[in-house]
C-alpha cells in the first residue's frame, strides 16, 4: 500500500462484535483465499477447502438462528462479510450467497422437526448447498418450469432438468423447485434433495468467460425418490418460497458486486500511485483522478443502497423493491468500475498479469444471475406503477 493507494473500507457496523467479525473475515480472506484466486480461477479449480474452512469458522451460517447452529447476525453484517469474501475471490463470495439461498427454504418454511434434523449440518457441518429453480427453457419466466414431482405413497418422484446451477455436481444438498400441480406459479413445490440421491446426475460444467472455479451445470433428475419429510412448506407454496429467497439472494449478489468493484478500485489505486509517466505518478493527472473519483462514488452509493435494503429486511419491513434496486445498481456499477479499472491500467489491464481483466469478466455475470437486470427493472416498475396491463 502506498501513500495514495488503497485503504481498508470504513464500514458502518452495528456492534463491536460485528466489527471484530469483519476484521476476522478480512484477515482470513487475505491469508487463505486471495493468494491462490488467480491461479485457481485460471485452471478452473473449485475451492472446496475454502468452503470447509468457512464452515468451520461459522461463516456459512451467519444470518440464521443460533438454535440451529447459525450465527444470528443481521443481514447488514452478513452482506458485508459476503462483500469482503467476493473482493478476495468472487467464486467464494458468490458461493456463500448461493449456500445461504439454498438454506432459506428450510430455515423459513420447514417444520420444527425438519429444521432440527437437517439445518445444523447444512449450516455448520461442512456441507455446501445449491439452489435449483432455472431450467433450460425456464429462466426469467421461472413460473413456467416443467421439472415434475409426483406422489408415490409417502414419497415423491422427481423427473426433469435444472440449468445454470451454481455448485451443480459438487453440492451436498439441493433446494429444488418442482411442479406438483397445474401449470403456473401455484403448482410448484419446494423439496430438499440430497446431493447423492439415486437418479441425480450433473452434466459437465458450463464453459464460462469468468468464475471458472465455480461450477455451473445442468442437473438431471431421473426418477429421484425422496420422502415427503423432504417437502418444504405446503404443496403449491414453492413459487412464493422461491420469490422470498430471491429477494434476499439479490442482496447477496449486490454485495458481491460491490466487493468485486472495490477490488478493482484497489487495484487501480495501487497501480496509478506506482506507475510513473512524464516524471510523476499517473494518479496526479486530472483525467485519471476524476475516473478514480467516479469509481469510488459508485461503490459507496452501491454499498449504501444494499445496506439500506438489508436494514429494512432486518426490521421485518418489505424490501423487495429495494433489493431489486440494489441488485440492479450495484451490478451495473461493478461492470462500469471494472471496465474503468482495465482502462486505467492501460495495456497491463488487458493482461492476466494483473487481476483487472478477471474482475471485468466476473462482473458481467452479476448482471445476469438471480434475475437479469432487465427483470430487476420490471420488478421495480411494478412496485412503482402496478402490474402491466394485459
Amino acid at each position: 500500500m502506498t501513500e495514495h493507494g488503497p485503504r481498508p473500507v470504513d464500514r458502518s457496523l452495528p456492534t463491536e462484535e460485528a466489527r471484530d467479525l469483519l476484521t476476522l473475515v478480512r484477515d482470513l480472506a487475505e491469508r487463505e483465499i486471495a493468494p491462490s484466486a488467480a491461479e485457481e480461477e485460471e485452471v478452473g479449480r473449485f475451492p472446496r477447502a475454502a468452503f470447509t474452512l468457512l464452515s468451520e469458522s461459522g461463516l456459512l451460517s451467519l444470518p440464521y438462528a443460533e438454535e440451529f447452529g447459525g450465527g444470528a447476525q443481521p443481514y447488514e453484517v452478513y452482506l458485508q462479510v459476503v462483500e469482503e469474501l467476493a473482493a478476495a475471490r468472487l467464486t467464494v463470495g458468490l458461493g456463500v450467497s448461493v449456500h445461504t439461498l439454498a438454506c432459506h427454504a428450510l430455515a423459513g418454511f420447514g417444520t420444527d422437526k425438519q429444521r432440527a434434523e437437517y439445518l445444523p449440518a447444512m449450516l455448520g457441518g461442512g456441507l455446501l448447498g445449491a439452489y435449483c429453480l432455472s431450467e433450460p427453457s425456464s429462466g426469467s419466466d421461472a413460473a413456467s418450469l416443467t421439472t415434475r414431482a409426483v406422489r408415490d405413497g409417502d414419497d415423491w418422484i422427481i423427473d426433469g432438468t435444472k440449468a445454470w446451477i451454481t455448485h451443480g455436481g459438487v453440492a451436498d444438498f439441493y433446494t429444488v423447485l418442482a411442479r406438483t400441480g397445474d401449470s403456473g406459479a401455484h403448482g410448484i413445490t419446494a423439496f430438499l434433495v440430497p446431493g447423492d440421491a439415486d437418479g441425480l446426475t450433473a452434466a459437465a460444467p458450463e464453459r464460462k468467460m469468468g468464475m471458472k472455479g465455480s461450477p455451473t451445470a445442468q442437473l438431471h433428475f431421473d426418477g429421484v425418490r425422496i420422502g415427503d419429510d423432504r417437502r418444504l412448506g405446503d404443496e403449491g407454496q414453492g413459487f412464493a418460497i422461491a420469490l422470498s429467497a430471491l429477494d434476499s439472494g439479490r442482496l447477496g449478489i449486490a454485495a458481491c458486486a460491490v466487493g468485486v468493484a472495490q477490488a478493482a478500485l484497489d487495484t487501480a489505486l495501487g497501480y496509478t500511485a506506482e506507475r510513473r509517466q512524464f516524471g510523476r505518478p499517473i494518479a496526479d493527472f486530472q483525467g485519471l483522478r476524476f475516473l478514480l473519483a467516479d469509481m469510488a462514488t459508485q461503490i459507496e452509493a452501491g454499498r449504501a443502497l444494499y445496506l439500506a435494503a438489508a436494514r429494512l429486511r432486518d426490521a421485518g419491513k418489505p424490501f423487495s423493491k429495494e433489493a431489486a434496486m440494489a441488485k440492479l445498481f450495484c451490478t451495473d456499477a461493478a461492470m462500469r468500475v471494472t471496465t474503468d479499472a482495465v482502462q486505467l491500467l492501460g495495456g497491463y489491464g488487458y493482461t492476466q498479469d494483473f487481476p483487472a481483466e478477471r474482475y471485468m469478466r466476473e462482473a458481467k455475470v452479476l448482471q445476469i444471475v438471480e434475475g437479469t437486470n432487465q427483470i430487476q427493472r420490471m420488478v421495480i416498475a411494478r412496485h412503482l406503477a402496478g402490474p402491466e396491463s394485459r
